[in-house]
């Protein structure tokens, strides 16, 4: 029998949001990592991960009677940990360069070959990004949104975003050459 995805921890959603303790607690143990893993790599620091991820549980459990299973509940709380992050980084004024007024065309650059491009090589090359040039690439490459989900999430437009990260990922492609 094949199950619908959404639905993937519906009695402990359900139990959590009749306020069962142990159902939250399970929730929270089951995605805690996960949801770690994806505001340290936007935030690049183990103690703002751990209070991004926190607070995001606890807005999380506090919104519960909105979530609709339109989504996984993985996915609607890795959307509130994003979300978080990324105000987290405004907080800290890294900001993305905006260019509004300006329209782009770009087209996409052949990669070099894949097979000189080793994953720790564009670990360490992200790390070398600004800080809003990692922003989009962590949400374009890693995260998956699509350029009108990022442009809505950092309140830029779709082209800015799209330039941002054409030049994110020409200037990831450098830094990796330099390596």
């Amino acid at each position: 029998m094949k199950t619908n995805i959404r639905f993937t921890h519906q009695e402990l959603v359900e139990k959590s949001k009749l306020g069962d303790r142990n159902s939250q607690f399970l929730l929270y143990e089951h995605y805690v990592d996960a949801m770690y893993n994806v505001s340290m790599r936007m935030l690049c620091s183990k103690e703002d991960a751990e209070d991004t991820v926190q607070d995001s549980f606890v807005e999380a459990f506090k919104n519960l009677g909105n979530f609709r299973y339109e989504s996984t509940f993985g996915s609607w709380l890795k959307r509130i940990v994003i979300n978080k992050s990324i105000n987290h980084l405004k907080l800290k004024r890294i900001p993305l360069e905006p260019m509004e007024d300006h329209e782009y065309h770009l087209t996409e650059e052949p990669i070099e070959n894949v097979e000189d491009l080793d994953i720790e090589k564009v670990k360490r090359g992200i790390k070398k990004l600004p800080p809003g040039y990692q922003q989009i690439i962590h949400l374009y490459l890693i995260e998956g949104y699509d350029h009108e989900e990022i442009g809505e999430v950092l309140g830029i437009s779709q082209s800015t975003s799209k330039s941002q990260y054409h030049r994110a990922k020409k200037k990831l492609l450098e830094i990796i050459k330099e390596m």
